[in-house]
């Protein structure tokens, strides 16, 4: 099948299989006569795999490993299931985070009168000197990667 057709049995872009090529996520495929990507049953089953792993949060590299060991059948399950306990705990720290935001930006919000005047405590603590780790209302804030 082409790359379109490919796309849609997967439910992946064509834009993200040529990436997913040019990464070597997955192997490039053949090639018609004519210069077209040819995709297989097993192209399509590799990349709805990624789909989902995509949809679970997991990485570009944390999906190549997945890829390895998916394909290796003397695995260990419980190489398996650290990446994934490993996954969970990044997913629980962004989790934390996008929580301290949350409550940074209502205390923030809650101090805004939002009334005719101009004083806004919202644009005061954005505008201030200080680095990220100094917002005044906020005792811890950490970037989400």
């Amino acid at each position: 099948m082409n790359i379109g057709q490919a796309s849609k049995a997967a439910g992946v872009s064509a834009k993200m299989i040529r990436y997913y090529e040019q990464t070597g996520l997955i192997p490039a495929a053949d090639r018609t006569a004519s210069g077209y990507r040819n995709y297989s049953d097993t192209d399509v089953h590799m990349l709805r795999f990624i789909r989902r792993s995509r949809d679970l949060g997991f990485s570009v590299a944390e999906i190549g490993s997945l890829l390895s060991l998916w394909r290796d059948e003397t695995r260990q399950s419980s190489d398996v299931k650290r990446l994934a306990l490993g996954h969970v705990d990044e997913l629980k720290r962004k989790i934390s985070e996008l929580q301290d935001m949350v409550q940074t930006l209502t205390m923030l919000i809650n101090s805004c009168r939002g009334d005719h005047r101009p004083h806004c405590p919202i644009l005061k603590e954005l505008g201030s000197d200080q680095d990220d780790k100094g917002l005044s209302v906020r005792p811890r804030v950490g970037a989400i990667a």
